[in-house]
């Protein structure tokens, strides 16, 4: 019998001081999308009550506590800490992957390094992390898109409530993605679609715009024709524009 292929193995790296606690579930939830959380460290110090949230769930999840005392005021250790042993483990040669949990743009040189030595990188943080952050790793998922209360709507639902973006701001990275395919047709097929996105925006998720499925959003767009034969994958295409009525000039 052929050995079961194991799954990648990924080391999660938690800034405590740039994230939330509530996101731990869903955490853990996106992580395993990706692959198996062999590591699971979170750097803070935890000697007070401002990370009392975050230790108290410790156990729950399986992650190991790296206390760094804050013996100097506006100088944080836990970074530091935190990327001398992504460093480390990139070295030991055991792990195919990093996740990156902060919203701290001061981890862009590490996930460029880290993805210079052939290891994936997936970065979580908030939205306002900025843009070098987010380009630098492979993919990135907004930790709001994590939350338990998070607004995504569900097959049937009319839309989504709050959601980080309207649907409509989707249309034109999806266009984008659907012209580099150059189609003698236009059509292309959803799935395709996808990947291309993941390579050309890696923050891009449609649980941003208040859907669950990519499907679902592109239908809510309204921008783009549909085209699913039975027994078939979904193809899509840029819906082209109607044209232009003249007016007849008044006499």
């Amino acid at each position: 019998m052929a050995e079961e292929q194991r799954l990648p193995r990924l080391a999660i790296l938690i800034d405590a001081d740039n994230t939330s606690p509530r996101i731990a579930a869903g955490l853990f939830e996106e992580v395993a999308k990706f692959g198996e959380a062999s590591v699971r460290r979170i750097y803070g110090d935890f000697s007070g009550q401002r990370l009392k949230s975050w230790a108290d769930i410790l156990q729950k999840y399986a992650i190991d506590p790296y206390q760094q005392f804050a013996y100097t005021s506006g100088k944080n250790a836990s970074d530091i800490a935190l990327v001398i042993d992504a460093m480390d483990l990139l070295h030991s040669g055991r792990f195919d992957g990093f996740c990156l949990v902060s919203s701290d743009s001061d981890f862009t040189r590490l996930a460029s390094r880290l993805r210079e030595q052939g290891a994936d990188v997936y970065g979580f943080g908030e939205q306002k992390t900025p843009e070098s952050f987010r380009q630098a790793c492979r993919r990135f998922i907004y930790t709001e898109n994590l939350l338990p209360d998070a607004p995504v709507a569900t097959p049937g639902d009319a839309a989504a409530r709050k959601a980080l973006q309207p649907p409509s701001a989707a249309v034109p990275i999806l266009s984008k993605a659907i012209a580099e395919m150059e189609t003698e047709d236009g059509w292309v097929g959803l799935g395709v679609v996808g990947q291309r996105l993941a390579n050309i925006a890696s923050d891009f998720d449609p649980r941003t715009y208040g859907y669950r499925k990519l499907s679902d959003l592109v239908r809510k767009t309204g921008a783009f024709d549909v085209d699913q034969p039975e027994g078939r994958a979904m193809r899509i295409r840029v819906r082209p524009r109607a044209p232009a009525t003249r007016r007849s000039p008044s006499t």
